[in-house]
């Protein structure tokens, strides 16, 4: 099962914005959503293709509501999340699985909520450095495309 977790701005109520509007919650109606951080909405879709085109068919909500789309695939990380530039790029094979794990955003958790990025790239055999903008009570990491890296 391929996860697609929606992040919300501080603004909004994500979950009100997605299931008030009918477009968005009948795109969502087969799914068990669930909130693994603060102001998000999580799914479980049969594949990335799934998830992918979950994603377009509610880019309007995303674009205006949405400050983070992750999608973990496991058959690339089970414990690392793809952009969805990432997700996309591997989808219509512009990226090779293999060579998704290069760049990386590391998110904060603080009070469930995601905190203030650190961008990483990793290199051969080097460890990750620790997150260390702010004490967290833990991490999460998201794969990125080299250009959400260099922006």
């Amino acid at each position: 099962m391929t996860t697609v977790c929606l992040v919300g701005d501080a603004e909004t109520d994500l979950r009100y914005e997605l299931l008030s509007r009918e477009t968005a919650r009948d795109a969502l109606a087969t799914y068990d959503l669930r909130s693994p951080f603060e102001n998000s909405v999580a799914l479980d879709t049969v594949s990335l293709g799934a998830a992918v085109s979950l994603c377009n068919d509610l880019n309007w909500y995303l674009v205006r509501f949405v400050e983070e789309t992750l999608i973990r695939e496991p058959s690339i990380s089970t414990d690392e999340w793809l952009s969805r530039d990432l997700a996309t790029a591997v989808r219509t094979d512009k990226i090779r699985r293999e060579e998704t794990d290069r760049f990386l955003k590391l998110y904060g958790v603080d009070d469930g909520r995601l905190v203030e990025p650190m961008y990483l790239a990793r290199s051969d055999g080097a460890d990750l450095p620790t997150y260390d903008l702010r004490d967290v009570d833990e991490t999460v990491r998201v794969r990125v495309t080299r250009g959400e890296f260099e922006r």
